[in-house]
């Protein structure tokens, strides 16, 4: 199946942002890499560079969200599915030589403290993955108040784990965060289904 330009331009710019941040992509980078010219980009993103790394940022949030759910959906036991998570997370990072972490970390580091639309894709990724774990401890019996924030530690223990495997050029803080956040959701003591 032929991809089309534009999600050519998109993908290619998810990659970018995720290996080299907001600040160190260039629009005729952009154009490189995904193998389109410099009018097809703005044709497709009146808006010019925000425009298309919002786009991008929307597309690495669909990503990680399909890996999340695969993980939360397979494993009838969130400590388990988290546990997944972590190993699918840490397995990848590997392979990509260390560079394909998070989808949002480097640009959402980039533009704290503003208000702009990339911020707030970044910002809404965050948030739907949250969602996602928050759902899945729900549906196996937390309470809301316990599933929201158990659903904010796992995310952000996840982020920060995917960050020190890639400085560190190793799979084990992202398995030692998933077995440790592991741990802390089976602490609630809530009979979960098992395979």
């Amino acid at each position: 199946m032929q991809t089309s330009t534009r999600d050519r331009i998109v993908v290619a710019t998810a990659r970018l942002l995720q290996r080299q941040g907001y600040v160190g992509t260039g629009i005729k980078q952009i154009a490189t890499e995904s193998q389109a010219t410099l009018g097809s980009i703005y044709h497709f993103f009146p808006g010019g560079k925000e425009a298309v790394a919002v786009a991008a940022i929307r597309h690495g949030d669909q990503e990680f969200a399909a890996l999340l759910k695969g993980a939360l959906d397979r494993a009838p036991d969130p400590a388990e599915a988290v546990m997944s998570c972590t190993r699918a997370l840490a397995a990848g990072l590997k392979e990509s030589g260390w560079v394909d972490g998070c989808p949002v970390t480097a640009a959402a580091l980039e533009t704290l403290g503003t208000d702009s639309e990339l911020q707030k894709a970044c910002a809404d990724a965050l948030n739907s993955w949250e969602r996602l774990v928050r759902d899945k401890l729900l549906g196996c019996g937390f309470p809301a108040d316990d599933a929201r924030e158990l659903a904010t530690t796992v995310i952000s223990a996840i982020e920060g784990a995917e960050v020190t495997a890639q400085v560190n050029r190793s799979e084990e803080p992202l398995l030692a965060a998933g077995r440790q956040l592991a741990r802390l959701i089976g602490s609630y003591g809530i009979d979960t289904p098992r395979r």
